[in-house]
C-alpha cells in the first residue's frame, strides 16, 4: 500500500547544560538524532558535521538495499571528516556522536544506528524499542548479568562501546530494514528523553492521536518536567496512506546544533571549530567551555579560608556586579560588532523572491539585527534547477569569498533546465 508520512522535530539544551551537543533532521524521505560527547572538546560540532553531511543522503532510493549502502556510506564519510577535523584541530580530540536515522523506501523504512540514541515504533496499540543500546551496560543485560532495571541506575550506563568519532575509521554501523505501516508512529530520540523520562510516559504520547507536532513538543516538555539534565532531541514519523488527506508539507528541518553553522575562530595564531550561534554570543565572545568546574578537597580549614574571603569581600560586591555587568555588556557588543566586520568578508548563495542570489555576510541573525545584504540578484530562478540543487540554494550554501561564489553560481548554470 502506497504511503506517505508527517515528521517534526524538536530539541532543547535542557536544564543543566550550557551548550546543546544533540542535533536533529527531519527530511523528506530521511530522519535521524544524534547525540554528541565530548564536552567543551566539541560534542556540538560532532553532531552538527555529521547531520549536515548525512543529511545529503536525503533522497529517493530503488530499494531499501541501496538506500542502506548509501546511508552506510555517507556515515562513514562523516565520520572521516570527524577524524580529519581531530587531525586539523587537536583540541577536539574524543570528540564524537551517536546516529540513529531511518529512510523511508516505498514501504519499507532502513535503520542505521549507532550509539545509544534510540529508535521506536508504536504499532497496533503497543511499543517497540527497534534499536539496541552500544554500551557495556547494555552488553551486560543482553548477557543476563544484570537486569534492564538494574541498567537504569548503573554507573556506567553512558559509557558506550561504539560510537562515530576519531576512534575508528569504518566503524559498525547497524543496518536493518523494517515494514512500514499506515498508523505507525515512528521515534527518534537521544538519550536525554529514553534515559530521563520513563516508558510509561513515552508511550502514552506515542500511542496517543495526538498530531506529530504536538507529541514531539509534549515528549520534549516532559523531559523538561523530569529536570533535563542533558539535551533532549525527538524527532517523530506518522506514517498515513497516500490517499490521506494532509496540510503538512514535506522540508528538511534541522534542531539542535545541526541547525547552525560550523565555522573556523582564527584566535592567538591557532585556528578553531566553533557552532556559530547569536544565541549563544556570550559564549563565543568569552570562550567559555561547557564544564568550567574545578576541584578541591573539602576540609575545614578550606571551608573556613572561603568563609574569611567572602566576608572581607562582601561591601564590594555591588560594585564587581555593576562592573561585570558592564564589562558583559561592552564584551556583546565589541563581539557584535566584531562578527559583523568579519562577517561582511563571507558571501552565500540563497534564494530571494524566486531568484538565485548572492548575499554579503552570514545568514544568522540576531533578532533585528541582520548580518548580510542582497548583493547580486542573478537572472536564476530557482524554478530553473533541479530538486536537489533548489534543495541547496533554499538552505543557502556558504562560500569562502566573492570568487568562491561565483565559482558556485557557475555549477548552478550549467545544471540549469534549458
Amino acid at each position: 500500500m502506497a504511503i506517505k508520512t508527517i515528521s517534526y522535530a524538536a530539541s532543547d539544551i535542557g536544564r543543566v547544560r550550557s551548550s546543546n551537543q544533540d542535533s536533529g533532521y527531519a527530511g523528506y524521505n530521511l530522519f535521524f538524532v544524534a547525540d554528541g560527547m565530548g564536552g567543551h572538546a566539541g560534542g556540538d560540532i560532532a553532531s552538527a558535521l555529521v547531520a549536515q553531511r548525512v543529511a545529503l543522503a536525503d533522497e529517493l532510493y530503488d530499494s531499501p538495499e541501496k538506500a542502506g549502502e548509501v546511508l552506510k556510506e555517507t556515515i562513514w564519510q562523516a565520520n572521516a571528516m570527524l577524524r580529519q577535523s581531530c587531525v586539523e584541530h587537536p583540541e577536539l580530540s574524543g570528540m564524537g556522536t551517536t546516529f540513529s536515522g531511518m529512510v523511508i523506501v516505498g514501504d519499507k523504512a532502513t535503520i542505521a544506528h549507532i550509539g545509544d540514541s534510540r529508535i521506536y515504533r508504536a504499532r497496533g496499540g503497543e511499543v517497540k524499542q527497534i534499536t539496541a543500546d552500544h554500551t557495556f551496560v547494555q552488553r551486560l543485560v543482553e548477557t543476563g548479568r544484570i537486569t534492564a532495571e538494574e541498567a537504569l541506575v548503573h554507573p556506567r550506563r553512558s559509557v558506550l562501546m561504539r560510537v562515530l568519532g576519531d576512534m575508528e575509521e569504518f566503524p559498525e554501523i547497524d543496518i536493518e530494514t523494517y515494514d512500514v505501516l499506515p498508523g505507525d508512529r515512528w521515534m527518534l530520540c537521544s538519550d536525554g528523553l529514553s534515559g530521563v523520562v520513563p516508558e510509561s510516559v513515552m508511550d502514552r504520547l506515542m500511542l496517543s492521536k495526538i498530531d506529530s507536532d504536538e507529541a514531539t513538543e509534549l515528549l520534549v516538555g516532559e523531559a523538561l518536567e523530569f529536570g533535563a539534565p542533558d539535551n533532549v532531541t525527538v524527532v517523530l514519523v506518522d506514517v498515513v496512506t497516500a490517499r490521506t488527506q494532509i496540510d503538512f508539507i514535506p522540508s528538511a528541518r534541522f534542531v539542535g546544533s545541526g541547525a547552525n553553522d560550523v565555522v573556523i575562530d582564527d584566535r592567538k595564531g591557532r585556528r578553531f571549530l566553533k557552532i556559530l550561534n547569536p544565541l549563544n554570543l556570550p559564549d563565543l565572545i568569552l570562550g567559555r567551555s561547557e564544564d568550567p568546574t574545578d576541584y578541591a578537597p573539602e576540609s575545614d580549614e578550606y571551608l573556613e579560608k572561603i568563609l574569611l574571603e567572602t566576608r572581607a569581600k562582601i561591601r564590594w560586591r555591588y560594585v564587581r556586579q555593576l562592573a561585570t555587568v558592564l564589562l558583559i555588556i561592552s564584551a556583546v557588543v565589541a563581539g557584535v560588532l566584531g562578527i559583523y566586520n568579519w562577517s561582511q568578508n563571507r558571501y552565500y548563495i540563497a534564494e530571494k523572491d524566486g531568484y538565485v542570489t548572492i548575499y554579503k555576510g552570514i545568514r544568522e541573525s540576531l533578532g533585528p539585527l541582520k548580518f548580510s545584504v542582497v548583493y547580486k540578484k542573478t537572472a536564476i530562478t530557482l524554478a530553473d534547477l533541479p530538486e536537489y540543487q533548489r534543495y541547496l540554494v533554499e538552505r543557502s550554501i556558504t562560500a569562502t569569498d566573492l570568487k568562491d561564489a561565483g565559482r558556485i553560481l557557475g555549477e548552478l548554470q550549467k545544471v540549469v533546465r534549458k
